[in-house]
């Protein structure tokens, strides 16, 4: 029997715990109900459990029985946390919370996470110990470095460290990774714009805050277009502008806000050096004053070249070399187990989930096909590293 067949007869059981847990979101630090229910099903397979890392984050330990004088470690990571939007869903599982949503799969990682903690925990002829860390917060990007800053990799160490996503249009039992950078460096930033209001019917004694932030937005489109390489890929984007409400009132200030992605921690510097430089130029030329906030919620993340061909190669193991993107295109969006990774090498696979809505849309599913798929990739490179690559 394949390890996928094996683990997907308990299918119809992790189903309902999937489903179960996309009706019950809970956003960032708030993942108490989910972390309740992982740890009580972690204890009733014989698992030792850890709670309350990094707020409402857990670690699971899975000893081989084995022993050895020297046991590899090999950690297992799994993201909780649901968003915060109103799904458009009619299905009897839709979110019961309102303006919460599981609408990028984290249900579905935890439920794989727990599927693959209970086959190694019923087959734990091996030696070592597999650490599984189910992380709260990581739409936000703060509960990775809230597990690490309590000592999660501290307190559980690892030779190795692996996690998967959800990947719609890809389909169920297909796979894709790349060695290197696999997902960019998240940064928020505003910009907020000082001048002097006033009168509508009197613009020439203001300092309109209005028109220099409407000019700062258009001279942002030039920091990558004319300071970053072609050959290093980055995308600035502003995406809100906030000011006065009323049709007679020039405001004091505006608020520019957005985001950046790169993949290189110097290129990120280097775009907000001159958006910091173009702020306040910019905003001095029309007589106001600017300030960039600029905060980095996650690094890039980047895949050791070898662990994504352990990796990749466990997952070809289980599904053949067809089934397997080994050099899969990066993608500007972020994922903040690129804190675990710059602790620990490992790797980032990607898991098909087929058809359906994109992730964070208010009609997304998680496919519950893919479960056994991605529950067998865990188990799989666990095992692999374990034996020592």
């Amino acid at each position: 029997m394949s390890l996928v067949t094996e683990i997907a007869r308990h299918l119809p059981e992790y189903t309902a715990w999937r489903r179960d847990f996309h009706a019950h979101p809970q956003t960032a630090f708030e993942e108490t109900r989910t972390a309740g229910l992982v740890a009580e099903r972690l204890e009733a397979m014989g698992i030792e459990v850890h709670r309350g890392i990094g707020g409402t984050g857990l670690v699971g330990v899975i000893r081989g029985a084995r022993g050895g004088n020297s046991p590899r470690t090999v950690g297992l990571r799994a993201d909780m946390d649901a968003l915060p939007m109103q799904e458009a869903n009619g299905f009897s599982h839709a979110s019961t919370n309102p303006g919460r949503m599981h609408a990028c799969g984290h249900d579905g990682h935890t439920t794989m996470l727990l599927a693959a903690a209970r086959h190694l925990a019923e087959h734990s002829d091996f030696e070592g110990s597999v650490h599984l860390f189910f992380q709260p917060a990581e739409e936000v990007g703060g509960g990775g470095p809230a597990m690490l800053k309590d000592g999660a990799l501290a307190r559980f160490p690892c030779d190795a460290i692996y996690a998967l996503h959800n990947k719609p249009g890809l389909p169920v039992g297909h796979f894709a990774l790349r060695a290197g950078p696999m997902l960019a460096g998240v940064t928020f930033w505003d910009i907020h714009v000082q001048g002097k209001g006033g009168h509508a019917a009197r613009p020439e004694v203001t300092h309109d805050p209005v028109v220099a932030g409407a000019a700062l937005v258009s001279a942002l489109q030039s920091v990558v277009a004319r300071n970053v390489s072609p050959h290093a890929r980055a995308v600035l984007s502003v995406t809100g502008m906030e000011t006065g409400r009323a049709y007679n009132v020039i405001p004091d200030q505006v608020r520019l806000f957005g985001t950046v992605r790169t993949f290189d921690v110097a290129v990120t510097e280097l775009v907000r050096e001159r958006m910091e430089r173009l702020a306040e130029s910019v905003a001095s030329g029309f007589g106001c004053r600017a300030a960039l906030d600029f905060r980095v919620l996650t690094p890039p993340l980047v895949n050791s070249a070898e662990h994504a061909v352990r990796f990749g190669d466990a997952v070809a193991e289980l599904a053949g070399e067809a089934a397997l993107d080994r050099v899969q295109e990066a993608s500007m969006g972020g994922e903040d187990f690129a804190y675990f990774l710059q602790e620990v090498p490992g790797a980032f696979l990607n898991v098909g989930n087929a058809g359906g809505a994109d992730l964070h849309h208010p009609k997304y599913d998680f496919n519950d096909e893919a479960i056994p798929h991605g529950a067998a990739a865990l188990v799989a490179v666990a095992l692999r590293e374990l034996a020592g690559g």
